[in-house]
């Protein structure tokens, strides 16, 4: 059972330009709108990964029930909270040569009722779910909200006996790793912000990684971007790793979600932890070639876990 918790869901949608010029009039060559937020991607490889992902979110307005429309059209199962204020797009501008530019809209706040409705929803589900339950925490927070949501759900996923997944930033990753989740992966900007420490090598990247667990994650793993992917599966285990393919992405947006997915699959399903990375690589590696984030195909993870080799550091 997979439990992918967005607080802070959103519609993605990418615009695609010869080249983008600030100040300037730009006219788009194409539009398409997706499912997003991160834990919409997660549910999505999950979902090509075999699995039946359950998505949980607050949903407000016309972009709410895009999004609600789009998950279940890809066999996601959805529960939404409604919210008055409506869900926010986040903005993807992709150039013919590749660049990519991000424009995140901060998400609207959740009034006290509508938190709470959200909250017991999560809980309701991680009491249903038991140890059988795998709780994926992914994204940013609303707006307004305390920075202590994410580690409040996951000593309540805890207390029911769920495995969480986190991959969250700034004050919500630092007092979420406090409530011991059973799995973290932070990028590296997210993790230098964290520990006040720059990561520009695979040294520097070990430590970091190891200072995770200090910090409370059971395992942790570590998105290097073209570098490649770190996993350490827990403080008494070597850290393994795993090189980037060498690759010509149409866009990297989701990848970290992609991974994580990967991660969680092969965690649930009791894969070795050299499996575990090897998928989590591919399905990151995969996501560089989709038609949009968490559009990962199946040929392609299974094509990439064939060429991705783990080493042990």
């Amino acid at each position: 059972m997979f439990l992918c918790v967005s607080p802070n869901p959103a519609i993605d949608k990418r615009l695609t330009v010869a080249t983008l010029q600030r100040g300037r009039v730009n006219r788009a060559q194409a539009a398409q709108s997706f499912p997003g937020g991160k834990s919409a991607h997660v549910a999505m490889v999950l979902r090509t990964l075999g699995a039946d992902p359950h998505w949980i979110g607050p949903t407000g307005g016309p972009a709410g029930e895009a999004l609600l429309a789009g998950l279940r059209s890809l066999g996601i199962s959805a529960a939404n909270c409604p919210s008055v204020q409506p869900t926010r797009t986040n903005l993807e501008v992709v150039e013919e040569d590749g660049t990519v530019t991000e424009i995140l809209e901060p998400g609207a706040a959740l009034c006290p009722s509508e938190l709470q409705q959200f909250e017991r929803l999560c809980q309701d589900s991680f009491a249903q779910g038991g140890a059988n339950a795998n709780a994926i925490f992914s994204g940013s927070l609303p707006a307004n909200t305390a920075p202590n949501l994410y580690a409040n759900l996951i000593a309540s996923a805890n207390t029911f006996g769920c495995k969480s997944f986190l991959d969250a930033s700034g004050e919500p990753l630092r007092l979420a790793l406090a409530a011991k989740p059973y799995f973290a992966k932070p990028n590296r900007e997210e993790a230098a912000h964290l520990l006040g420490a720059a990561i520009n090598t695979i040294s520097e990247a070990v430590v970091a990684v190891r200072q995770l667990l200090v910090l409370g994650a059971q395992s942790a793993a570590l998105s290097l971007g073209s570098q490649g992917l770190l996993f350490s599966p827990g403080q008494n285990h070597p850290l393994l790793f795993a090189p980037a393919l060498p690759l010509q992405p149409r866009s990297t947006v989701g990848c970290g979600d992609s991974a994580l997915a990967g991660f969680a699959f092969a965690i649930a399903a009791r894969h070795s932890p050299q499996d575990a990375l090897r998928l989590a690589a591919a399905c990151a590696a995969a996501n560089c070639l989709a038609d949009s984030p968490g559009a990962a195909t199946l040929a392609d993870i299974r094509t990439f876990q064939q060429q991705i080799e783990v080493q042990t550091l």
